[in-house]
């Protein structure tokens, strides 16, 4: 056996490999951001007037609002990305929630993204972010909620064939 064909064995080895890998992967960001989420939002809610305090401090507008607002968003997606129902809907507020915190309460290491990368990495909003990223641009992977329903409506209303859609239209 060749070195190119070794190499195309090894490589489709290790495709395989980190393709079972996605699975899991997912399921771990999702579960244990999730429960990171749920736990900040719950805190948040255990005690209203710290978040309605600091958010007045920040000068974000209606600060009582955005406080309960993000309060149960964070705690209400948390449980929602640990389940993986409605992943990747949940995902694109929970990403603005954490944009928002680097503009309002990191704006410092916002700003240092290039110039000092550690410091926006160390910074309370990134860790949150990039998983609601990750959920959002890969889904919550097949040990969810969303994959066991999209799986019961493929079974129930298959999607009809091109052709078929085609000849109903002539």
């Amino acid at each position: 056996m060749s070195i190119v064909n070794t190499s195309i064995h090894l490589y489709r080895r290790l495709l395989r490999v980190l393709n079972f890998l996605q699975c899991p992967f997912l399921l771990f960001v999702r579960v244990y951001w999730g429960w990171q989420f749920w736990q900040t939002g719950w805190g948040k809610l255990q005690d209203i007037s710290k978040p309605i305090g600091f958010f007045t401090e920040l000068g974000i507008p209606f600060p009582v609002f955005n406080a309960w607002f993000v309060s149960m968003l964070e705690c209400v997606g948390g449980i929602l990305l640990i389940l993986g129902l409605a992943s990747r809907l949940i995902s694109i507020p929970l990403v603005i929630d954490m944009a928002v915190a680097y503009i309002a309460a990191d704006r410092e290491a916002l700003k240092s993204i290039f110039s000092e990368p550690d410091k926006f990495y160390a910074a309370s909003p990134y860790t949150f972010l990039f998983a609601s990223l990750i959920v959002l641009l890969f889904g919550p992977g097949a040990i969810s909620l969303d994959s066991l329903i999209a799986r019961y409506v493929r079974k129930r209303h298959p999607i009809e064939t091109h052709s078929t859609i085609i000849s109903q239209k002539v």
